[in-house]
């Protein structure tokens, strides 16, 4: 089966030198896969590279980014934008500056349909009412202003979006951090539901262990740009081979490694 994203022998390059170093990371339909380490271990940077979103003091030195068997990084700016919206969606930390504060959340997803050349006017509409009703959100959603919303609101509307647009490829960056434990769980259950069925990859980047346990099928642990260990859940957090990724897990009680087996 064709994986839905390949990264291969990947290397982000800054003023300062290499930032990602040789990193390989597969995600198939319908598989969740984290990606975790400390701040600055490239995290971020790696799932900016994907969509095209680099700042322009970082590149892409060398390696291959495949989307469903399909080179990304040999397409156009233009093509890569398309690819961004209509195939990859991203869900980031600060959902807040994503969103225009006086306009209607309705009438910015509208936009993002017109944009993708998506259904006509009265269609966009119900489709909209239908990923807002999916995601929990009330209807009245639709007519009311970004600061209107909560915070776990706005990331629902979030996840709308990406829903909407039926993406292959979901990238969270941090989709949680600064929800409170009621909302992170209502918007992990969402995105878990999705992966289900929709059969999307989806690309987790977390500080959070717990939820990665919980949530992600793969983990990747990066440190300072290279790729520590890589593996199923379940095995690496019960069974970690570097030293790295046996701190990160022993510095959580309820992660450290046990002799349980899995159900």
């Amino acid at each position: 089966m064709m994986n839905i994203l390949e990264i291969t022998g990947l290397h982000l390059k800054s003023e300062q030198g290499l930032i990602v170093r040789d990193l390989h990371i597969s995600i198939s339909a319908g598989q969740c896969h984290a990606l975790i380490g400390e701040s600055g271990s490239g995290k971020s940077m790696t799932s900016l590279s994907i969509g095209d979103l680099l700042p322009a003091t970082v590149w892409v030195e060398s390696g291959k980014i495949e989307l469903c068997g399909s080179p990304v990084l040999t397409l156009s700016k233009r093509d890569r934008e398309r690819l961004r919206g209509q195939e990859i969606a991203y869900v980031f930390q600060d959902y807040a500056s994503v969103y225009t504060p006086f306009i209607t959340i309705g009438k910015q997803m509208d936009e993002t349909l017109k944009a993708h050349h998506v259904l006509e006017r009265k269609s966009r509409k119900e489709r909209i009412m239908q990923v807002l009703q999916y995601v929990r959100l009330p209807k009245e959603i639709y007519n009311r202003y970004p600061f209107q919303l909560s915070g776990g609101q706005l990331q629902r509307v979030s996840l709308a979006v990406a829903i909407m647009l039926e993406s292959k490829l979901l990238i969270m960056d941090e989709p949680t951090t600064a929800l409170d434990q009621t909302n992170a769980n209502e918007i992990l259950r969402i995105i878990s539901e999705l992966k289900e069925r929709t059969q999307c990859g989806i690309l987790f980047i977390s500080h959070d262990l717990r939820n990665v346990k919980r949530y992600a099928d793969q983990v990747t642990v990066m440190r300072e740009g290279q790729l520590m260990e890589s593996g199923n859940t379940w095995s690496l957090l019960n069974n970690p081979k570097q030293p790295y990724t046996r701190r990160l897990i022993e510095a959580i009680p309820s992660l450290r490694p046990s002799n349980e087996s899995r159900a």
